[in-house]
């Protein structure tokens, strides 16, 4: 695998990540949820959106040590001497 390659999927999977936590954090704060309006359909809702933000977050982080990784394999190639 060529390190443009393993960049470009960490930066790809990186905005992925970003987009779905955008999607949980709007659901969330969407979501209107008191006492008297409490319901099991609008708890899993929100459990569902607070997990799925939690594993975009453990996914961005994930994809941001392989930029990093890629990154510093390019920075040695780089600076090997021929």
């Amino acid at each position: 695998m060529q390190v443009d390659s393993t960049l470009n999927i960490g930066v790809q999977g990186f905005q992925d990540a970003q987009r779905r936590a955008t999607d949980a954090a709007t659901e969330i704060a969407s979501s209107s949820v008191t006492e008297s309006e409490h319901s099991v359909d609008q708890t899993q809702s929100l459990t569902t959106s607070l997990v799925e933000l939690k594993a975009a977050e453990i996914d961005a982080n994930a994809n941001a040590k392989v930029i990093q990784t890629a990154s510093d394999v390019l920075g040695t190639i780089i600076d090997i001497e021929i």
